[in-house]
C-alpha cells in the first residue's frame, strides 16, 4: 500500500504526553546506563533540524512529497527530544537551549562545512541522490525504532515504556515513508542503486555517530546490542536492508557493531 502524505500531514503531531506521570521517575528512578543511553536518543532527536538542514540543499528539496514528509518528520522529532528531556529533567540532568546550543558548538567547523559539501555532491549525483536519502532514512528509522524497543525492555520501567512505546508509534510511520520511497527509487533505476550501495558502504554509520562522542556512541551499540539479544537485533536489521533492491549483502549494522565493540 502506498503510503498516503496527505494522511500524515493533517495527523502528524506530538507525542502525546500529557498523562505521562514523569514525577514518578523521581520515586523510581532509572539507573545511569538507561540516562545514558536517553542523553544520546535526546541528544539526536533535538538535532534532527540541523538535518533537515542539510538535505534541504539537495534534489530532495525538489519533489514535493518528500518535503511535506520532512516538515512534519522533524515536528515530530522535535517533540520526541522534548519528551525524553523530561524524562532527563526528572533526574536532574541538564535539558534545553542551552544544552542543545552546546551540543552543536560542539560540533564545530566540520557542522558549519556541512551543508556545502552535500550540496555539492548531492547536486552533482542529481535525482538519483533522492534514493540514497531515502535509503539511508530508512536504515536510520529501523535502527531508532529497534534501539527504543531495547532500551524499553531493558529498563523494564513502566512508565518510560508507554512513553517509548508512543514515540516508536511515529517513528514507525516514519519507517514507512522512507523504505517505500527508497523501495520505489532503487527499483527504477540501476544507477540509483548503485549510488546508494557505494554510499552506504562507504559512508554510513550508526545514528547520532556524527553528532556524539564516539564513545557515547559505543556505550550506546554495547548497551543496546550486546549480547545475543542484541546480535538478533543487529541480524534483523541487516534482513530489511537486504531486502532493498540491490543493496543484499551489505551487513552495515553487523559491521557498525564490530567496529564499535559490541561484545
Amino acid at each position: 500500500m502506498a503510503f498516503d502524505i496527505d494522511a500524515y500531514a493533517r495527523t502528524a503531531a506530538p507525542v502525546a504526553d500529557d498523562d505521562i506521570d514523569y514525577d514518578a521517575f523521581r520515586d523510581q528512578p532509572l539507573d545511569a546506563a538507561v540516562l545514558r543511553c536517553l542523553r544520546y536518543m535526546c541528544d539526536v532527536e533535538s538535532h534532527t533540524v540541523c538535518y533537515l538542514r542539510d538535505l534541504l540543499v539537495t534534489p530532495s528539496h525538489t519533489d514535493p512529497t518528500v518535503t511535506a514528509f520532512l516538515t512534519m518528520w522533524a515536528y515530530e522529532e522535535y517533540w520526541h527530544g522534548e519528551a525524553l528531556a523530561k524524562v532527563l529533567a526528572a533526574h536532574g540532568i541538564a535539558t534545553g537551549a542551552d544544552h542543545i546550543r552546546s551540543v552543536r558548538v560542539r560540533l564545530g567547523r566540520r557542522d558549519r562545512i556541512a551543508p556545502i559539501q552535500q550540496a555539492l555532491i548531492a547536486n552533482l549525483v542529481g535525482v538519483d541522490f533522492v534514493a540514497v536519502h531515502m535509503t539511508w532514512g530508512a536504515i536510520n528509522e529501523w535502527s531508532t525504532h529497534a534501539g527504543y524497543a531495547r532500551l524499553a525492555e531493558r529498563a523494564g520501567h513502566p512508565v518510560l515504556s508507554v512513553l517509548l512505546d508512543r514515540i516508536m508509534r511515529q517513528e514507525t510511520r516514519h519507517v514507512a515513508f522512507y523504505a517505500s520511497q527508497a523501495r520505489d527509487r532503487l527499483a527504477a533505476s540501476g544507477r540509483a542503486r548503485r549510488l546508494t550501495r557505494f554510499a552506504l558502504r562507504r559512508f554510513w554509520a550508526p545514528v547520532g555517530s556524527g553528532v556524539m562522542p564516539q564513545r557515547e556512541t559505543r556505550f550506546l551499540l554495547g548497551y543496546l546490542l550486546g549480547g545475543p539479544a542484541g546480535e538478533g537485533i543487529v541480524a534483523e536489521l541487516d534482513r530489511k536492508i537486504d531486502h532493498l533492491p540491490g543493496l543484499d549483502g551489505l551487513g552495515l549494522v553487523a559491521r557498525a557493531a564490530r567496529l564499535h565493540v559490541v561484545g
